[in-house]
């Protein structure tokens, strides 16, 4: 391999180092309408009327569109696979408004100014309701969240908006009951994750205008191009054939972009005017109007023998998805089905949830999906048991975690053909000097130091589901075009994939030239969400080149006069084997451009069966001043199973990533909501994140795997690295206080309280 597993600069670096006009709003005419949202100060209320009329008036106002403007379709902003899990409950605009920030009229303008004028001239009337608020009271309150009749659910996921549930579900296997009251040691506790923003660089951002066909042309910074176009087709009853999509480079996205947050509201005004439109989301309005990670409380019941062997875990996780049901059905089962197979030597188990409806902000995808949260859960869980027992928690997993070879339960019967998280435990163990530090260390100044480890694990795909395809195309001179589907969003899928293809086709990196996301072009790809792109988008690489490389042969030989089977390709020229009679690929390139009739190139679609799991061990350091409850990171080691690394680089930067987003959930980030269901976390001097000092130090290992099913042995690595830090740190707070604390964050009151009252 001469690309894969090196690290290769991104393909567009140079571009991004440098400042080249390469974003969303960067490509925006310079004469289209500014569209903002006119949003609900209220959490739960019934529109009465719309007064637009002085509004109208102010200069430059184009047009102010109210629900009466929009048609009266329901449907899902959450970018997946037909037939959408998530319910169709929603329109672009409604009579009912579901929580604080929930849209109520669309305004277009010549300039910003105009418009937020304007946005103070419209007078709305409202029928003030109870809201429902607390996501525990939630599920068969009398207080609906959605009485519409025209609501609906496309799939079976135990769905009933007459009794606020957005999904519901229950999967057993073995008497979980009779296999934990069999156990000798047994812990049941609950833990609580507070909803999250992703909060990328880059605001949610779309440009619309109609192009000379009279087709609905968008521009927009999403994780889902193509499903963009489907959302977009539904929500305004127009044909998929009218709708182009474009992704250009996207300023972070991490799950947000998964969700159609502002595409519906340009498109409605160019459909209406006929002039282009852009929105781009103002900082608060990505806060309290997007799609956050889904808040859940989870349960958890797990027990071992005296011999410290787990014999059965059972996990029941509440999610609260806010006024509308997007990702509600699918990130739940993530929390349960990435947190369970990690014991592998299980019984039984249990694993049931239910998704409500509550009126605050929806939610929705949020790297990790759900399995951050219940990994959370599962992990503390396990350290418990094993403080219960007596026993080191690092002993315990290494008795229970999978192996290579085990079916893991609770995974769809899925067996792991890839797994080093054996040697990731013993590696962090190393790193961290575990033997040495646990559980804590007293340092006499009135601080104590603590550690704690945790393990995790993801998915590559989702299996029988994600669907990619590429397209790659000879030039003439024989440089090559790579048209994917995949949307980079700053991952660098556009350079592992261009990688992958160069060593497929024995050529360099600077031949390959890498297409991004354009509907009207690209083939098919389901989207940049679940960990797919290097899994599934690579397969898809790989069978094409195959087919390629085919296609060059059969033409190198028919140039050269010889039988197929007598001649091969180094990825510079066709040969023949015996007599050394050449041809190079820049003539052949050249020459198919005259007098051929067959194109050479090659388009092949993969899906995978099965979704291989990614590993990580993750252990954390931590100092807790014991006087006012105040902890600091101070060292944070990982150890990554994702298979062969295509990119050390880029894997290392996502990694390191992953572990300061779950460090910020782990110690810093919440949406808090008042009584009146407004939050008070709207920009970035409420809503904390970590900035690098206060991540400690992070180090970062990978212990490679080989995946059979995967392009050159690879999985995933995008989201498997976000689940540590929250139960490695939790726990080494518990080692170093003595306080264990079940609900995020970790700040220093629930510590300074938790040692007050022990």
């Amino acid at each position: 391999m001469r690309s894969v597993n090196t690290s290769v600069p991104k393909v567009d670096s140079m571009a991004l180092v440098t400042g080249k006009p390469v974003y969303t709003d960067d490509l925006a005419p310079k004469d289209c309408l500014i569209v903002k949202v006119l949003r609900s100060p209220h959490a739960h209320a019934v529109i009465k009327k719309i007064d637009t009329e002085r509004a109208m008036k102010v200069p430059g106002i184009e047009c102010i569109l109210t629900h009466e403007d929009c048609p009266d379709k329901r449907f899902t902003m959450a970018g997946q696979t037909y037939p959408e899990p998530s319910p169709y409950d929603r329109r672009i605009l409604d009579d009912r408004v579901r929580f604080v920030g929930d849209a109520v009229a669309v305004i277009a303008g010549v300039s910003e100014k105009a418009v937020e004028k304007a946005m103070k001239l419209v007078k709305t009337e409202y029928e003030i309701l109870e809201p429902v608020l607390d996501f525990r009271k939630a599920k068969d309150q009398k207080i609906l969240v959605h009485p519409e009749e025209n609501w609906k659910a496309l799939c079976e996921v135990g769905a009933d908006n007459k009794r606020n549930l957005c999904a519901s579900h229950e999967t057993v296997e073995g008497d979980i009951d009779q296999v934990l009251n069999g156990c000798k040691y047994y812990v049941e506790e609950t833990y609580h994750t507070k909803a999250n923003q992703q909060a990328m660089m880059e605001n949610f951002c779309t440009v619309t205008h109609m192009d000379t066909y009279g087709r609905l042309n968008v521009v927009s910074s999403t994780q889902v191009t193509f499903h963009v176009r489907r959302i977009l087709a539904h929500a305004l009853d127009i044909p998929k054939s009218r709708i182009r999509v474009v992704k250009p480079r996207i300023g972070g996205g991490f799950g947000a972009k998964q969700t159609v947050v502002t595409e519906v509201y340009p498109a409605l005004v160019t459909l209406k005017t006929g002039k282009p439109a852009k929105i781009v989301y103002t900082r608060e309005e990505s806060f309290i109007a997007s799609s956050p990670r889904h808040e859940m409380e989870m349960k958890v019941r797990i027990g071992a023998d005296e011999d410290g062997i787990i014999k059965g875990i059972d996990v029941y996780t509440l999610s609260n998805t806010g006024a509308y049901g997007e990702h509600g059905p699918t990130t739940v089962g993530l929390s349960g089905h990435k947190s369970i197979p990690l014991y592998g030597k299980a019984e039984a188990f249990r694993f049931a949830y239910d998704v409500v409806y509550t009126n605050v902000m929806s939610a929705g995808a949020y790297r990790g999906y759900g399995a951050t949260q219940g990994i959370f859960a599962v992990e503390s869980a396990v350290n418990e048991l094993a403080h219960k027992m007596g026993m080191d928690p690092v002993k315990l997993r290494e008795l229970n975690m999978v192996r290579e070879g085990q079916i893991m339960p609770a995974y769809y019967g899925e067996t792991a053909t890839s797994c080093t998280l054996d040697q990731c435990v013993k590696r962090v163990k190393e790193m961290i000097s575990w033997d040495e530090k646990y559980p804590r260390k007293d340092m006499g100044n009135g601080k104590v130091r603590g550690v704690g480890l945790a393990l995790a694990m993801q998915g590559s795909g989702i299996s029988n589901v994600d669907t990619a395809a590429v397209s790659i195309k000879v030039n003439d001179d024989g440089f090559y075009s790579l048209i994917i589907g995949a949307s980079d969003m700053g991952t660098g899928c556009d350079t592992i994939l261009a990688q992958m293809a160069a060593d497929c086709l024995d050529c360099d990196m600077e031949q390959i030239i890498v297409h991004g996301v354009d509907t009207d072009v690209s083939p098919y790809d389901s989207g940049s969400y679940a960990s797919s792109t290097t899994y599934v988008t690579g397969m898809a690489v790989v069978k094409t080149c195959g087919v390629l490389r085919e296609k060059i042969l059969k033409k190198g030989a028919q140039y050269l006069e010889c039988p197929l089977e007598e001649v091969d390709f180094d990825g510079k020229r066709v040969f023949h084997l015996e007599s050394g009679k050449e041809i190079s690929l820049k003539d052949i390139g050249n020459q198919v451009m005259c007098g051929n009739e067959e194109a050479l190139q090659a388009s092949e679609s993969h899906s995978s069966p099965t979704s291989p799991p990614p590993f990580m061990a993750g252990a954390a350091e931590v100092e807790v001043d014991m006087e006012t409850g105040a902890v600091e990171l101070i060292d944070f080691a990982a150890v990554v199973d994702c298979g062969t690394v295509i990119n050390p680089s880029l894997a290392r930067v996502q990694t390191e990533g992953g572990l300061a987003q779950g460090i910020g959930m782990a110690l810093y980030e919440e949406i808090l909501y008042n009584k009146k269901g407004k939050t008070s976390a709207n920009s970035f001097m409420q809503y904390k994140i970590p900035t690098r000092l206060d991540t400690g130090n992070i180090r970062v290992e990978f212990q490679s795997s080989y995946e059979p099913s995967g392009p050159f042995g690879a999985k995933s690595i995008g989201e498997i690295v976000i689940n540590t830090p929250n139960p490695a740190i939790a726990e080494a707070v518990y080692n170093a206080s003595g306080v264990r604390v079940r609900e995020l964050p970790i700040t220093a009151e629930k510590i300074y309280m938790g040692m007050k009252k022990r």
